[in-house]
């Protein structure tokens, strides 16, 4: 057990890497639609290409130096992730939101919430300096955090299929499925909960797993079959490929977290095997 204590900050590490290298396909993608017609559009593609590779740079440094810890490099990255978030946030709102301030230009407006992906991993990298991984809070956070996203991937998919007034009966699937993500994610968070109820709520996010995969496939066949004869045409501007995969990104957060309360001695002592 305390092994897998020692590799849960490396798995966490790894995790934000990753998803911050992906980021920079999905922000190609999604801002070629206007063609990146502002220089400013630029800016979270190049982050998202050249952060991970100095986190790269600082895991490596901690394992060649396993007696000195490194962690200015994570702490900049994660503050500029924060920053770029925030600011992508107020730049997709000021695109028609501000401008009108009506439910319909925040449904067609650019997917407002989708740059607060960068906020969330700027966090988590902080928090996984801040905090040390064998305490429970450690695992508390990572709930937070995929209850926070679980809370904007609903909204998320609340606007994004508004915009064609939720034509198929499937499209419900990712609102509800998020709505009860954060209810028992919430409720695992804020209550002290049974054994059974954690075992529960780690469940909901395998559920979650399978939403992410039918969800990408659903998108993926409207790629497929787009009009348009170019196949990079019809990825740019048809439903979101990638979009879906959140839900996996989340779960497993999510299910990393629920673990470790699940399996803390300290919780352990105070859980109760009756709901």
């Amino acid at each position: 057990m305390n092994q897998w204590v020692h590799y849960r900050s490396l798995i966490i590490e790894l995790f934000v890497v990753s998803n911050l290298g992906f980021l920079a396909l999905d922000i190609y993608i999604a801002h070629s639609t206007n063609e990146f017609s502002n220089p400013a559009e630029w800016i979270p593609f190049y982050f998202s290409f050249g952060a991970p590779f100095l986190l790269i740079l600082e895991m490596s440094l901690n394992w060649y130096r396993k007696n000195q810890r490194y962690r200015l490099i994570g702490f900049v990255v994660g503050s500029c992730s924060v920053l770029v978030g925030i600011a992508g946030l107020l730049w997709h709102l000021n695109s028609t939101f501000f401008e009108y301030q009506t439910l319909k230009s925040l449904v067609y407006t650019a997917p407002f919430i989708a740059p607060l992906a960068y906020t969330g991993l700027g966090c988590l990298l902080i928090m996984n300096r801040m905090v040390k991984q064998d305490e429970m809070e450690w695992s508390q956070w990572l709930i937070f955090f995929g209850l926070a996203g679980f809370f904007g991937n609903f909204v998320l998919a609340l606007l994004d299929h508004a915009q064609n007034g939720f034509f198929l009966m499937t499209e419900w699937i990712p609102v509800i499925s998020s709505a009860i993500a954060v209810s028992f994610l919430g409720t695992a968070l804020v209550r002290k909960c049974s054994r059974r109820f954690f075992e529960l709520c780690i469940a909901i996010m395998v559920l979650q797993v399978f939403v992410g995969v039918i969800g990408f496939y659903f998108h993926a066949i409207t790629v497929t079959k787009g009009l348009s004869s170019s196949f990079f045409e019809n990825l740019v501007y048809t439903a979101p490929v990638f979009a879906p995969l959140l839900f996996l990104n989340l779960a497993f957060l999510s299910g990393l977290g629920l673990l470790g309360v699940r399996y803390s001695p300290i919780q352990n002592g105070e859980l109760s095997e009756v709901s």
